[in-house]
């Protein structure tokens, strides 16, 4: 932050806070999973990385997907699971019906889109069978480890094809309530840029200058007041303002060549909506300093994932790939490299919600803004004051 540039990359990935055996003196903290011979196990992956989405797979094991951050989905069978930060998939593992001679590595290693440098290492949990009492431990120290095959770090035509697996139950017992129709639309492109150097920085970029991100040309600067509060107390003057583009400022070709001004504008500017109001927002990454997919996490609401494609949006074209009947339901989704995303969702639930870029770095450099979702009139349909007892700063 003080440099204006990125943070240093990571020195490993872990697997319940442990690295595993493929970084240097790490074999001793490995985290080892022991199963039953014939039995089933529900995984709860969790993508706890600040800056890398991944790739995870257990060796010589199919892992069924039945639930994406916290919502039931149709279960589909798969060897790979691709999940950003912020998201959660939960799997079902059956056991090999025999306990054999091997055990079975459970490795996660980044999928990753961009031009800058990460972190590409590889960190590895161990699958243990258990053994009957009658086997010997002299016997389980010979045990090979099967190695699990991941993908090319940037294997973003693996990573689409198994986002759009993801479909909700859509029954009677659990219904799919994506908005019908809509009242507002937004497009935002989402990606990178760059500003001038703050007074504060000391910027090694050339002609003082620091790599930053953001939403139609918008780089969100955090207030001194926080905005729940100047929301609720009607103070926003001088906080924030409701002006926030509803489209680019300016049209290009989002995934060709970039134009010769990537200044962004910096500022505080939220949208507005008024309660209930049913929101389609198409999420369009830019080529600007590099393609790269964005996981975009929104507060305070579940959305829709109606499609996504590779390419620049066409707005007339693309709406006819819309999947209303069974689209996947989730807080947090990947707008694919060089492509868009199209979500829809509910307004119905008053107050200030942050949405962000799920990349620890994107968000500090101001990839994000909020949605200020007014009051209702009903009694239920109001914000709620703040608890007596809460802390004052």
């Amino acid at each position: 932050m003080a440099t204006g540039g990125a943070p240093n990359i990571s020195d490993a990935f872990t697997i319940n806070g442990l690295p595993g055996p493929s970084y240097n003196c790490s074999a001793k903290e490995t985290f080892k999973l022991k199963v039953k011979p014939g039995k089933t196990y529900l995984l709860r992956l969790v993508n706890a990385a600040l800056n890398d989405e991944l790739f995870f797979r257990v060796a010589n094991h199919t892992l069924t997907v039945v639930e994406a951050d916290a919502v039931y989905v149709k279960p589909f069978k798969t060897d790979i699971v691709v999940i950003t930060p912020g998201q959660t998939t939960n799997v079902l593992l059956k056991a090999k019906s025999k306990t054999p001679n091997a055990k079975f590595a459970m490795s996660a290693r980044p999928y990753a889109t961009g031009p800058a440098t990460f972190d590409n290492t590889t960190t590895i949990g161990i699958l243990e069978y258990k053994k009957s009492a009658s086997a010997s431990s002299s016997n389980n120290m010979n045990i090979p480890l099967l190695k699990a095959k991941l993908p090319q770090f940037n294997d973003s035509t693996y990573a689409m094809k198994f986002n759009q697996k993801i479909r909700s139950l859509a029954t009677r017992k659990f219904p799919v309530k994506v908005p019908k129709k809509v009242d507002r639309r937004f497009f935002f492109t989402v990606g990178l840029g760059i500003l001038p150097c703050s007074k504060n920085q000391t910027c090694q970029a050339p002609n003082n200058i620091r790599p930053a991100a953001g939403i139609n040309n918008v780089s969100l600067v955090q207030p001194n007041t926080a905005l729940l509060q100047a929301h609720f107390f009607n103070r926003s003057k001088g906080v924030y303002t409701t002006n926030f583009p509803t489209n680019p400022p300016f049209k290009f070709n989002y995934t060709g060549t970039p134009p010769k001004n990537i200044m962004l504008d910096s500022g505080t500017k939220l949208v507005s909506l008024n309660y209930n109001t049913n929101v389609e927002l198409v999420m369009q990454d830019t080529s600007i300093l590099g393609a790269e997919s964005h996981p975009l996490h929104l507060h305070g609401f579940n959305f829709f994932v109606l499609a996504q494609g590779i390419g620049n949006f066409d707005p007339k074209k693309d709406p006819a790939k819309f999947n209303l009947i069974d689209p996947a339901e989730r807080n947090t989704v990947g707008v694919p490299s060089g492509g868009w995303v199209a979500i829809r969702f509910l307004a119905d639930n008053p107050g200030v919600w942050f949405m962000h870029c799920h990349l620890e770095v994107h968000t500090s450099w101001g990839l994000k803004m909020a949605w200020v979702v007014n009051d209702g009139k009903g009694p239920k349909q109001k914000l709620m004051p703040p608890p007596a007892d809460l802390p004052k700063c």
